[in-house]
């Protein structure tokens, strides 16, 4: 049905009487019927059309009065969702700024070990920090009792040792030969002994956060870690289910860090995945 464009209720019946609708009175007059008949049917057919226009009228305005009212309605929503988003995002820089004014008070607290708080003990070779600035993966063993004995040692005996020009940050930087390189007596993560994981975890994390990395990315990885430690394989008395656990960790941490990287989008370390976990466990499981 065509919409209507003006109220017909303000319209007026024509005088079908007068010399200008003759032509419409035509093919009503009959040897029966006068003209004045004609003309006086005419108006009732006109009255009985307009009275239909006039309640198609009235259902259009209830159908725009309807159509408006919730136009209004969703634009009303719309503007008081858009109000708290502004007001939320107002709290949240307020917050932000309010962190960073009291830094300390607002510092998360880590679901892990006590670190020991010897600095010899959490000084680090120079090619495990180009590691951390990068983001790249770095193996566990450089934080164990071990790796920072080794990395210390290192440190101590650089007047014997050439150096190498080193870029960082734009700048050129002279480090130790020795200590650019990796350790040739690094230990994989999946073969370091349950006590050597645990004391490296809160140094990784320490150095972790020293280094900027994104807060995100330091609770996922400390909340992995716990999930690991806590994990029901960690003090099983079953050898092939503690491997398969650290293997687990290095492998998941590893591509973790590759997708990083790649920017193909990397996941929430820290919910583990028993199927994954399993598989290895049955691989470890046929090769001992």
């Amino acid at each position: 049905m065509d919409r209507l464009h003006s109220d017909p209720g303000l319209l007026v019946c024509p005088d079908f009487t007068n010399e200008c609708y003759c032509a419409s009175c035509v093919p009503f007059i009959s040897a029966t019927i006068t003209k004045e008949q004609a003309a006086e049917s005419l108006c009732l057919v006109w009255v009985a059309t307009n009275d239909d226009l006039c309640i198609q009228w009235c259902h259009q305005l209830a159908e725009e009065t309807c159509i408006s009212a919730k136009q209004a309605q969703a634009a009303a929503a719309a503007e008081a969702t858009h109000l708290h988003q502004v007001h939320q995002l107002e709290e949240e820089m307020a917050k932000a700024d309010k962190q960073k004014k009291n830094r300390f008070k607002h510092t998360n607290i880590l679901m892990c070990p006590c670190p020991d708080t010897n600095e010899e003990e959490a000084f680090v070779s120079d090619f495990v920090l180009q590691k951390i600035d990068k983001g790249h993966f770095i193996e566990f063993y450089y934080w164990t009792n071990i790796g920072l004995e080794e990395a210390l040692f290192s440190y101590s005996t650089r007047d014997d040792e050439g150096l190498i020009p080193s870029e960082q940050d734009g700048a050129t930087v002279w480090i130790s030969a020795v200590a650019s390189k990796p350790s040739k007596q690094v230990v994989p993560d999946r073969f370091l002994s349950p006590v050597d994981f645990a004391q490296a975890v809160p140094r990784v994390v320490a150095a972790l956060k020293e280094h900027d990395w994104p807060n995100q990315w330091v609770l996922m990885l400390a909340r992995f870690w716990v999930a690991i430690m806590t994990h029901q394989y960690w003090n099983s008395n079953d050898q092939i289910a503690q491997q398969a656990l650290m293997i687990y960790q290095e492998e998941q941490q590893r591509a973790w860090h590759n997708a990083v990287v790649l920017g193909n989008g990397a996941w929430d370390l820290s919910i583990i995945s028993n199927t994954v976990l399993g598989r290895l466990f049955d691989h470890v499981l046929c090769e001992s």
